[in-house]
């Protein structure tokens, strides 16, 4: 029998903490190791438990949620947790910053309850979770204003010419196995690759590295890609 999977909710409204514990308490294959108020209480948290997955809500008092985010992916430790984004708007640039900051995905809080619990069991397997009907706009509406593309591409000397392309397929959504078809590469190869994009470029997440690849300006929102979601491999 596997391990559960061990979650960190944080959320400074009570009622909406209270369920989400109460919801993955009673979920098989999840424990809750803790719950918190604030971003602050959040890092001290993370630290303490070393949960899997936190289940982040981005506004709250004392420190943000995206500063807290930061915090615990900076933070010491081989097995740093995968942080899900909690919001009640499906367009948000805070949500588009926390994605910046290392987020895997994010969700809506008026989400299902076993969708939520997907979501969990999602993240912690290595996969990134952005509602596909989402992903578009939102980087559509704010990878612009935070594109320096000058910088950006500076910034991406450090990759190869293959590593390159490999993060341009990232961007559009790709995962590893459509990637290692259309540049005919071993799927194997193609995580090789992933692994050191994301090394060189300092990502924690999967996530990060889409939204790298548009405000670089090597990926540009398209409109005749419509519902491109993400599936993916860490």
């Amino acid at each position: 029998m596997s391990e559960p999977i061990r979650v960190l909710v944080a959320d400074d409204q009570a009622l909406i903490r209270a369920g989400l514990v109460s919801l993955l308490r009673t979920a098989p294959g999840t424990e809750v190791v803790g719950e918190a108020a604030d971003g602050a209480e959040a890092v001290a948290l993370a630290a303490q438990t070393r949960p899997d997955v936190v289940l982040m809500d981005i506004r709250m008092p004392v420190l943000d949620g995206i500063a807290a985010t930061r915090r615990i992916l900076d933070g010491v430790g081989e097995q740093q947790p995968r942080v899900v984004a909690l919001t009640t708007f499906d367009l948000d640039e805070y949500v588009y910053t926390a994605l910046r900051a290392g987020a895997s995905g994010f969700l809506l809080k008026d989400m299902p309850p076993q969708r939520i619990i997907a979501a969990v069991h999602t993240i912690a397997g290595g996969d990134i979770l952005v509602a596909p009907q989402i992903t578009q706009r939102l980087i559509a509406a704010y990878a612009s204003r935070h594109r320096a593309a000058d910088a950006g591409r500076e910034h991406l000397r450090e990759l190869t010419a293959r590593e390159t392309e490999v993060l341009r397929l990232v961007g559009t959504g790709r995962c590893n196995s459509e990637i290692a078809d259309h540049l005919v590469l071993s799927e194997a190869t193609v995580k090789t690759h992933v692994k050191r994009v994301m090394a060189k470029l300092g990502l924690n997440s999967r996530a990060q590295a889409v939204v790298v690849a548009y405000e670089s300006g090597l990926c540009v929102p398209s409109a005749q890609r419509p519902g491109f979601g993400w599936r993916a491999e860490p």
